[in-house]
């Protein structure tokens, strides 16, 4: 080959390099052209969010449509971890005194003689039976908000074939991995204590207890089960803002606090009950047995899932405070004597950066710099300076796998814990979404479409990496270990609207579990590993057209 040949090759390929993800040419995937086209033409025969089938963005927050919960290490488990103990005779909504024991007042046209189905709060009774029963690993996996209509979405996609109509379904891992015969099926109601619940986060008060609505689930309006409608389309998304009901739907701090404390609480508590008051969490209980404790996710980890896996706030926003809980500082919460902090705490939350004065809900400690981690509080949790962790950050050039893994194997070898923090700062510091058809280039939802480079692709590992190295260091501990894996980014493509988003934050966060059942298969086994797969609480996505979110080729090949 000649000499200016080659050095044309060599420049094209340095450029492809390069060149920011967004900037090549994307390909013509199936769901990113459904989703560019529904924002264009702002309907779509394929599916809609919310009321009206003639829109395709109606309404892009929470609903109260009833979750899927998929377990492993259950079946025949023994009384309270058995899912069969809180569903079909045994569900909580067949029963007014025990409805009265969880929402702590008897919620209206919520008891139903025919109810299969559990509370959220019954998945803490079952990390705690099984922490009773000695079960030496606890796994509480959060895809947030992915709800049956989300799963659903993307086993279409990924099986290539409209495989069912009801229940647990069949084409993505998790819905067809048996855990040897040990995994059950159901689904729970998220409602929370109450909405609109008014706060100060410096005095950690809470200014009006009980809110404005209350809780409770009305099967005849919201649906038996969540595959089939109720009888009142606008019930499931009631809030204090409209007049559609009468039971609010969650948010992602009380559903969490729901699955970790046991208890219902109003929309932004994080682990205090509905007058504020901070309880304890299955990660507390297990620590103080002795297990290692960790939290994994997606997104910022102060946000309020993994915030609740450890931390106590009345507002869920308190992001710095948040912080400083979880890795054992004093923070407004505990301002004498810290908790002792998580073992492994691995997610987002790098680089963006707040307000220069904070805001309300930042209160009067706030640090000015980043967001949800104070840059303050990683240095004083690193051991290089006297703290408790090795510190894994996003860094320049540096390969977001590979980084972390070092920072694993150190940690091990040095007795240390483990934090992580990466993510996209230009994007409120997440990962990077990875897409229906993983080539990292969205398409645009409710908001434009978010743009990234190369060294935000490089810089940043996976889910599954972090679940990996998690795994890795909690297993040190020959006790055993309780953890939670958050694909918190199924969350935020919901709340854009955005199918493509969504149907690939799933696959990413299928892939986490995968290593999770992995690791059990060549680690331990399913009598002392118990894993509950879940969502905190659902959106509204309406899917009109099933058949058309199978691949063309898929199609054609049929």
């Amino acid at each position: 080959m000649k000499r200016a040949a080659v050095s044309s090759l060599f420049a094209l390929t340095l450029l492809a390099i390069c060149l920011p993800v967004s900037a090549k040419k994307p390909e013509a995937d199936h769901i990113r052209k459904l989703q560019t086209e529904a924002i264009r033409n702002k309907k779509s025969p394929v599916a809609h969010w919310g009321l009206e089938p003639e829109k395709y963005i109606q309404w892009s927050n929470h609903s109260l449509r009833l979750i899927p919960v998929y377990t492993f290490g259950t079946k025949d488990a023994g009384q309270g971890i058995d899912l069969n103990s809180y569903t079909g005779v045994n569900s909580p909504y067949r029963d007014s005194k025990k409805l009265e024991a969880i929402y702590g007042y008897s919620p209206a046209n919520t008891v139903n003689p025919k109810a299969d189905y559990l509370d959220q709060t019954n998945l803490y009774n079952i990390q705690e039976a099984a922490l009773k029963a000695g079960k030496k690993n606890i796994i509480l996996f959060v895809f947030d908000g992915m709800d049956w209509q989300t799963t659903k979405a993307a086993a279409l996609y990924y099986s290539k074939g409209d495989k069912y109509k009801s229940g647990r379904g069949t084409g993505l891992y998790f819905q067809d991995y048996p855990a040897a015969g040990t995994s059950q099926f159901g689904y729970m109601v998220t409602a929370p204590h109450n909405a609109a619940t008014n706060v100060d986060v410096d005095k950690q008060t809470v200014l009006n207890p009980g809110g404005t609505i209350r809780g409770g689930y009305n099967a005849e309006k919201g649906g038996p089960n969540p595959w089939t409608p109720g009888n009142d389309i606008k019930y499931l998304i009631s809030s204090p803002s409209n007049n559609y009901g009468e039971h609010a739907y969650p948010d992602s701090a009380n559903t969490a606090t729901s699955m970790t404390a046991g208890i219902k609480s109003y929309n932004n508590a994080i682990n205090v009950d509905p007058t504020g008051a901070p309880v304890m969490t299955i990660a507390h209980q297990a620590q103080l047995d002795g297990y290692s404790v960790g939290v994994v996710t997606s997104v910022p980890i102060t946000h309020a899932t993994p915030a609740a896996a450890y931390a106590h706030n009345v507002s869920r926003n308190d992001y710095q405070d948040l912080a400083r809980d979880l890795v054992g500082q004093t923070s407004i919460s505990h301002p004498e004597e810290s908790l002792p902090g998580l073992d492994v705490v691995l997610g987002g939350g790098y680089g963006t950066k707040a307000k220069p004065s904070g805001s309300k809900s930042d209160g009067k400690n706030f640090i000015p710099g980043w967001k949800y981690i104070a840059e303050e509080t990683i240095k004083q949790a690193d051991v290089k300076n006297g703290g408790k962790y090795t510190v894994a950050l996003r860094t320049d050039g540096v390969e977001g796998k590979s980084g972390l893994q070092k920072a694993t194997q150190d940690a091990i070898k040095n007795k240390t814990r483990l934090l992580g923090v990466y993510g996209v700062g230009a994007h409120a510091a997440h990962l990077p979404f990875q897409t229906a058809d993983g080539d990292y280039q969205p398409a645009p939802g409710k908001t434009s479409a978010e743009k990234y480079s190369a060294a935000d692709i490089k810089e940043n590992p996976t889910l599954a990496d972090m679940t990996e190295s998690a795994l890795d260091v909690l297993s040190q501990n020959k006790k055993g270990f309780w953890l939670m894996v958050e694909a918190g980014d199924v969350d935020w493509a919901n709340h854009d609207n955005n199918l493509d988003n969504s149907i690939g934050a799933v696959k990413s966060g299928e892939a986490a579990f995968k290593v999770i059942t992995d690791w059990v298969e060549k680690n331990s086994n399913w009598k002392d590993t118990i894993v509950i797969l879940t969502a905190d609480h659902g959106h509204y996505l309406h899917i009109d057209q099933p058949e058309a979110l199978i691949p063309p080729s898929a199609k054609k090949q049929k």
